[in-house]
């Protein structure tokens, strides 16, 4: 039964691929993951065996809705159906199963190939901030401004670093990152309003933040 769902499972992968005009060069890659696959269940599948239920040992994190765009605007300002996707997908699929650290070290590796490319660097940034637990670490901070360095004029890094500055906590240092996105991105460009959005959500939550510390501070300290 298992060969028969591997057989399944790497046809609709090829139907698949075909459908959404995927280039050649992701069908030699589905097919290299197909026969590693096949190779791990030959040597050590064991279908005979009882099932039994596990847990796993870190939680597994959904993707809500704003995750989900996040990852379709990097498709959109590094590209799809890149050889960059090799190292995106997988940490991507490394991040929601609560293996961030492992995900951080795939990217790490990726851009130690590639040290030139600005879209590597800027990922590595945001695997790192999920690998610290939401926090903008030093190691961070370097990946994500060598990014910016590489590509001063791209949207991207400029952007991506501007949202992990909001999502840590510090929407005053994004703003000027998200408006310098802005300004890179041509106005007919359609993920320009999401940058839009994102200026404007983040500076109410800077709003709220500098009241919120107003509030807290005492009356002597005016």
């Amino acid at each position: 039964m298992g060969w028969v769902m591997l057989a399944v499972i790497g046809a609709g992968a090829f139907v698949a691929l075909g459908l959404f005009g995927a280039p050649r060069a992701l069908w030699t890659l589905g097919a290299a993951a197909l026969m590693l696959g096949a190779t791990g269940y030959a040597l050590q599948a064991k279908p005979g065996l009882a099932g039994a239920p596990v847990s796993a040992s870190k939680a597994v994190v959904e993707d809500d809705a704003g995750v989900v765009r996040l990852r379709e605007l990097r498709g959109a300002m590094f590209g799809r159906f890149t050889a960059l996707d090799t190292a995106f997908y997988p940490a991507d699929a490394l991040i929601r199963s609560g293996k961030a650290d492992t995900a951080a070290q795939l990217m790490l590796g990726a851009v130690r190939q590639d040290p030139q490319n600005a879209a590597l660097w800027t990922w590595l940034g945001i695997a790192i901030v999920e690998a610290d637990q939401g926090t903008m670490s030093p190691a961070a901070g370097v990946a994500f401004r060598r990014a910016v360095a590489l590509a001063p004029q791209h949207p991207g890094p400029a952007f991506f670093y501007g949202m992990a500055l909001a999502r840590t906590g510090n929407p005053d240092a994004a703003l000027p990152w998200l408006v310098r996105a802005r300004r890179a991105t041509p106005a007919e460009v359609s993920y320009r309003a999401d940058i839009d959005r994102a200026i404007i959500s983040i500076r109410f939550l800077a709003v709220l933040r500098a009241r919120a510390m107003q509030g807290g501070t005492p009356a002597s300290a005016r």
